[in-house]
């Protein structure tokens, strides 16, 4: 057991090391509320910006505040750096009207992908006003220009639907109506990834599925948050964070460790492209994409092995 166990880890890493130049990766960071976090965020998008990812989104609250807020960072990322910037749209709290005003604005600044979500529910509220839901804005975005349109996606279902059959028959209508990636929900069972990849495939739904990957420094507020957004943390997680609520460091050495082994195995059932939940830190995101052999320098090795 102990051997074929070894040749298992060993065939993991053979495999990370064959794929160096071959995984793309994207970052999701959340507008700041504060100058330190500004300051934070800055910091991080600059050092992620070195590793060329495909595309980094900006999230965005149902409320107007964070709105103008993803908008001036978006705006701040097209202009001053190389990276591709992806604002999050959602339509809870807005008129089609308003939509339409604010996506024609990013088309004019060039922004050219939008991530398509419904939106959370105002706290107490059972049903959105104006019955707006991800399928409809991504109708909507498609009618204003011809914008890439990348979707949520929920392995474990999402906490609204009625089943997973209903969740993935909407996912479907999603990317009939234009979606051309699918980002999955946060998830630390790779197995439950996996089956869901294959009913998609199974279900017509033929575009990338990305798994969201999220490293967990901070496992008690991810315990609230997994409630709310029907994730499973298995057992073996609570045990490994057990103890260092006082201890960062070794909670992010463990978090490191953690989404590491997780993009192992996805690497090695043909995934290549993954999606970083960076929480406006660059330090795991940054560890884990050297792991999966995404790197600055790549290129300058590249032509040191063709000239040396």
């Amino acid at each position: 057991m102990g051997f074929h166990h070894a040749q298992q880890v060993e065939l993991l890493n053979q495999n990370l090391f064959d794929l160096a130049g071959k995984v793309n990766v994207s970052f999701e960071f959340f507008p700041p509320n504060s100058e330190q976090m500004e300051n934070t965020l800055w910091q991080s998008i600059k050092r992620l910006e070195g590793l060329s990812p495909k595309f980094v989104s900006v999230t965005y609250g149902a409320n107007n505040s964070t709105r103008e807020r993803t908008h001036r960072i978006i705006s701040k990322i097209q202009k001053e750096t190389s990276l591709v910037p992806v604002p999050h749209l959602t339509c809870i709290g807005s008129t089609r009207a308003e939509i339409v005003e604010l996506a024609e604005q990013y088309w004019q600044e060039g922004v050219r992908h939008i991530v398509a979500l419904r939106g959370d529910l105002p706290e107490g509220e059972n049903s959105p006003q104006n019955q707006m839901y991800a399928l409809d804005l991504v109708k909507l975005l498609k009618s204003v220009a011809d914008f890439e349109v990348s979707v949520a996606a929920y392995p474990e279902v999402h906490p609204d639907a009625p089943n997973p059959q209903f969740d993935l028959i909407n996912l479907k209508r999603k990317v009939d109506a234009g979606a051309s990636r699918a980002i999955s929900q946060f998830f630390f069972d790779t197995e439950t990834y996996l089956r869901f990849r294959d009913r998609c495939v199974t279900s017509g739904v033929d575009v990338e599925i990305v798994p969201g990957i999220l490293p967990v420094t901070n496992f008690k507020q991810l315990l609230k948050f997994s409630a709310i957004t029907n994730v499973s943390v298995p057992g073996w997680m609570h045990r490994l964070y057990d103890g260092l609520d006082n201890d960062p460091m070794t909670r992010n050495l463990i978090a490191a460790n953690v989404a590491i082994e997780q993009v192992k195995v996805l690497a090695k059932e043909g995934v290549r492209d993954f999606h970083f939940y960076t929480l406006n830190r660059s330090d795991l995101t940054y560890a884990i994409c050297h792991s999966l052999g995404v790197r600055e320098s790549l290129v300058e090795e590249t032509s040191l092995v063709v000239n040396g």
